[in-house]
This record gives C-alpha cells, structure tokens and sequence, in this order.
C-alpha cells in the first residue's frame, strides 16, 4: 500500500482560509497559523488551490507565471516556511497545477499574439477562420464559443473555459520541455505532489471536427476529453517529473469513464495515482444540464458510487473520494439538510466516503458542516462561470428569481466563502472585509464546535483515525445492497474474516431494514443505536458503520 492510500487529504481554497494581514484575502501566513488544527484533525496531505501570479479571472486557475506566488498570498520564502511547517509535522503539500491553459496575460500567450512566425505561437491553439467564422462550433465550459477571434492576426484561439485562458498546444514538444522543467522547479523546492486541473483535456484531436449537439454532452468534449495523445503525455510527465520525484498526483478527470480512469490510475502504466471524477455530483442534472433545478435520486448516486467502486477496484485503478471541493457546492446543502439535522447529515456523509476504498478528502469546512453560501442577488457573486450561467440563463428566457435558485443550488460560489473559525466578525477569518461577502450570520464555526464530544470535527476526527488501522477500508472488496432502496444507502466492505457494514438513511423518516448478526457498532451519528433482533431503525438522516 502507498501512503496516501491510506492518508486523509485536506483541500484548501487559500483565498477564503485564513487572512494574517487584513487585507480580506487568505494567505499563506494565514495558513500556517492553522496547521496544528489540521495536524490535530489527522490530516497528512494538503491540496492547495493555485497561488500562483494570475490575474485573477478564474481565482487563480488562470496563471501568468508558474515561477511565482501571487503576492496577493505572500512570496516563495513564506511558502518555503509553510513546506517547511507542515513537514514538521507530517503533512505534505501538494499543489495544484493548471496546464491546460495559461492566462491570456501569461509570457507566453503574449508572444503568441506578435505573429505567425513568433516561436510562441504554436504554445497555443491557433486557427484561421472557416467560411468567415469560427473554426468549429465547440463550446466553452464558460459558455458561448470555445474561439476567440484576434483581427490582428486573422485567427482565433481555442478556449475550452473563458476567453482569457487560452489552451495550450502539447503537440509541441518544446512547450512539453517547459512544463516538465517548471513542474521540477517546485519539486526542488520540497512539494509531495500535485493536483493537476482538467488534465484530461489537454490533447486535442488535430482536425478539430464539429460536434453534434445531439446531448448536452456532444458540445465538443467528445473530441478533446481523454484525447488521442493524453496518456503519452501524463505517462511523459510521470518519467521526467512524477516518478523521480516520488510524486502523490490526482487528476481532474471529468466526463471520463471508468476503463479511461483505469488506464490513468494503474500503478503499472505510470501516469497518475488516483482520479477525480465528477458522475456522482451531477446526478441533480436535470437531462445532463448543470444549469437546472433539480434534485436527485439516491438509487442513481448510489449506482455511480457502487460501478466506480467495483469497477476501479477490478481494474487495478485508484479513486479520490470527496463530496465538496472549491468547484461544487457543499454537499451538506445540495444532497441532504443544512437545517435540523444539519449534524447528522454532515455525519453521514462523512461515513459513506470514508467507508469507500479510495484517498478521502475533506473540503474546508466541511469538518464543521459549513452550508451553502445562498446568496440571493447576481452582484454577490464574483465568479465568472456563474455569471456567465445567469446572464446566459436570462437570455434563454428563464426569469432572475429562478435563475437565482440554480445558482444556489448548482454554483461552485456557495463554498467559497471564508472559513468560520470563531464567533467574531467575519468568523475570524479575517479583520478586514472578506473579499467575497456572506449574506447571512451562521452559528457554526471551529471554536464553537470543536470542543463538543459528539461535534462533527471529532466524528472526523476519529474516522481518519480508524481508517488508518482497518485494512478492510484501504483493500476490502465493495458490495452494494438493495439498489433500488431511494431512503438508504447499504453497501458491505470485506476483506479475510472482516466485514464491514454501512447503512446511511438518506431522508427525514425513519426507516426501519433487516440486518444481519451485529458483532459491534463502530461508529453511528446518532448517541445510540436502535436495534431490535434483525432489524435496525435509522432515525432521519442516521449513519451506522459496523461488524457484521
């Protein structure tokens, strides 16, 4: 078993963790003033969202310079200190890496825009104009097209996300030499891995085809996710940079099968270690459209849950499980409830993923059950995909309050509000003013939970703890029961005389379900479980893991 098999990670979205300068922003001086709370939490890897100089058009996933700190969170000697801060105390870093694409500010791209002849200009995904137009009709992630046209130059870029991060061209192999040599300057410098965004979006297919529109999903990716050369380019980064370096990587993998992520993931082909993917949060798309208001059914999560667990496991690959990141909503809100049983359900969530084979990861703040951000005007919201979503939503004839309600249902801006620490202003994140801005006071925050014996820090606490010493949950093989259940969510864990049992009940209502012969409950949401010979009943929103 490699360490991080069986390591808990912790995401962190430094914008919103921690500001030491009152500036409103977090920082990374902010986030070494927190690490014996992560250390205390059991965490052994850190994910650290990009703070790298970018200006700032996709919150930092837009870089102009891979070589240095945004000073908006410091510079390299205050992350040297915070490398330095963790190893002390057994944590890793590791970073995220966004080379997809640059920013349109970035050295390179600024090049690219001189000429044709600029050696710069096939880093990027240039193309001259078809019949006077766009050179296909993908979509941007960010909506509209994917091509922006430069009349100076009588061509357009390929943009997969907003127009000011162009893609780059990895067909190049002196592009290729530049990633590979920058990726080793952070290596040197003592990082443990990376996180390494939409990497399966970076080979194109050369002829650059049109797509068909015939699904939601026929908008272009089908032509650029999991393309032709990808696996040679990531198994190229394993060689120069990944494998010397003794890297942890996980790769975005959205839109990506199970036999793809396979191929990624299997330690024997020396690409990546484990696979985000993305199936099971957008079982709330309505007909596969993120932009609706929809909710979900528990047969279908579990469904996508069960063949990524069975599926993965059979080919040798790897998982990292999480319900929240900086990119959805919290999971709290969106699958369960942020109100009455706002503990619970933070609970349970916290037992079906840790109960799964997979990296677990918990998202700031979800160690205290933050809840979405629910603002209720457009002009609270700073991220560009979101107003881009409204303002595309309007024109599609969807009136503001409704297109106002997806965005509390679906935007990635309901966890990026600052971290809740104590009960002071601004949940003592910062004594300035927070650059993105709550809309409501909430009760719940570390100083004010963390000291309870059943908080749900301490729940987390202790299946980070446990996870660590149950080999069944690192190896065990992964059995589903009662698919078609839509209240509870039983899967078993087995591996040599060892079975585990999760049972979580996903509603309001109690539910009562047979079971077999309990040797000892584990770990339950609830102070006391409730059996009567073969049968157990769930409370609403109660989780149970035991010996069966």
């Amino acid at each position: 078993m490699a360490w991080w098999q069986k390591a808990t990670v912790y995401q962190i979205y430094p914008r919103s963790f921690q500001d030491s300068n009152g500036d409103g922003i977090g920082d990374i001086n902010g986030i070494i003033q927190r690490l014996d709370y992560l250390q205390n939490l059991g965490i052994e890897l850190i994910w650290l969202t990009p703070m790298y100089v970018s200006p700032g058009r996709d919150n930092g996933y837009d870089i102009a310079d891979y070589y240095h700190i945004d000073p908006i969170f410091g510079d390299l000697t205050d992350f040297e200190r915070l490398l330095n801060e963790a190893h002390k105390r057994g944590i890793k870093i590791m970073m995220d890496m966004v080379v997809n694409h640059t920013s349109d500010q970035h050295r390179w791209f600024q090049e690219s825009l001189k000429g044709k002849d600029n050696p710069y200009h096939d880093y990027y995904l240039w193309r001259d104009p078809v019949d006077g137009h766009e050179p296909n009709n993908w979509l941007s992630k960010f909506s509209g097209s994917a091509w922006e046209y430069v009349p100076a130059l009588d061509q357009y870029y390929l943009h997969l996300y907003e127009k000011s991060m162009p893609d780059l061209n990895w067909r190049n192999e002196h592009l290729r030499a530049e990633i590979f040599k920058m990726m080793q300057f952070w290596a040197d410098l003592g990082i443990d891995g990376l996180r390494l965004d939409v990497i399966n979006n970076i080979s194109k297919d050369k002829d650059f085809p049109n797509d068909t529109f015939k699904t939601p999903s026929d908008d272009g990716r089908n032509f650029y996710t999991n393309g032709p050369h990808v696996h040679e380019y990531i198994h190229e980064m394993y060689e120069k940079v990944f494998g010397p370096n003794q890297f942890v990587t996980v790769g975005e993998l959205s839109s990506t099968p199970i036999d793809e992520a396979i191929r990624y993931t299997n330690p024997a082909r020396e690409e990546l270690s484990m696979a985000f993917t993305f199936h099971h949060v957008k079982v709330d798309y309505i007909g596969g459209k993120k932009w609706t208001l929809g909710d979900y059914r528990l047969s279908d999560l579990k469904r996508v849950l069960s063949d990524w667990q069975t599926g993965m496991a059979a080919g040798g690959g790897w998982n990292a499980l999480f319900w929240s990141n900086h990119d959805q909503p919290r999971a709290v809100s969106r699958f369960l409830d942020d109100g009455q049983y706002r503990d619970q359900s933070a609970k349970l969530l916290a037992l079906v993923e840790f109960g799964l084979q997979g990296t677990p990861y918990i998202y700031q703040g979800e160690e205290i059950a933050m809840k979405n951000a629910n603002f209720t005007a457009i002009d609270q919201y700073q991220d560009a995909e979101s107003i881009n979503a409204y303002q595309q939503m309007l024109s599609d004839g969807i009136d503001e309050a409704l297109a106002i309600k997806i965005l509390q249902q679906k935007s990635r801006e309901n966890c990026r509000i600052s971290m809740q620490w104590d009960q002071t202003a601004h949940h003592g994140f910062t004594t300035g003013t927070p650059w993105l801005m709550p809309v409501e006071h909430d009760d719940y925050s570390v100083a004010a939970k963390i000291h309870e014996p059943n908080s749900v820090f301490a729940f987390y606490q202790e299946l980070v703890r446990m996870r660590k010493l149950m080999p069944v949950l690192i190896e065990g093989d992964y059995q589903l029961f009662e698919p078609e259940d839509e209240a509870v969510y039983t899967y078993q864990r087995h591996l040599d005389t060892e079975t585990i049992r999760v049972m979580a009940n996903f509603t309001g209502q109690t539910q009562v379900r047979s079971i077999p012969h309990v040797k000892d409950v584990l770990m339950d949401n609830y102070e006391q479980p409730q059996f009567d010979g073969q049968q157990i009943t769930l409370r609403p929103y109660e989780a149970i893991m035991m010996r069966v």
